[in-house]
């Protein structure tokens, strides 16, 4: 996996962390999945195909989701929430469009051309996602709300 394809996404988490969540963002070490993903818990993931295929997941808790998701709607001065309701899930999966927009932005400027599905958010504890053919680079980041890991499996088409 090409590190081209993994620093607009890394890039865009932070700025995006950053700003929607007013607070610093720490970068853990990354690390490389080869085999099946355990999910924390909540995990938008975003379809990649085009001169570049596979999936970013931006995957958390669901304490970590709710945090998130309450601190979003609460700089939009809208009520926070206690539990991952829809409220709380549309909110997450537009992080996720957000950060995905900021990355494919970049990767078109670098002159990849693909398009994305829209975000699906699964939830459940337990979960896998399976990399066929892929290896996943995993990016952890910490905020103040917990752990994030963005979770990117993407292959040049060929």
């Amino acid at each position: 996996m090409r590190v081209e394809y993994i620093n607009p996404f890394v890039e865009a988490a932070t700025s995006i962390l950053r700003e929607v969540l007013q607070c610093d963002v720490t970068r853990g070490e990354l690390y490389l999945k080869s085999t099946a993903s355990p999910v924390l818990g909540v995990a938008a993931i975003i379809g990649l195909a085009g001169d570049v295929e596979g999936r970013v997941l931006l995957d958390m808790n669901r304490k970590t989701a709710v945090e998130i998701a309450s601190a979003m709607l609460a700089s939009m001065e809208m009520e926070p929430i206690t539990e991952l309701n829809d409220l709380g899930r549309a909110t997450i999966t537009e992080l996720a469009n957000m950060i995905t927009g900021q990355a494919v932005t970049k990767l078109h400027n670098l002159g990849f051309k693909f398009d994305l599905t829209p975000p699906a958010l699964v939830t459940g504890d337990n979960m896998e996602i399976s990399n066929t053919n892929v290896e996943a680079l995993i990016v952890p980041m910490e905020v103040p709300q917990g752990k994030i890991e963005i979770n990117v499996a993407v292959r040049e088409r060929g």
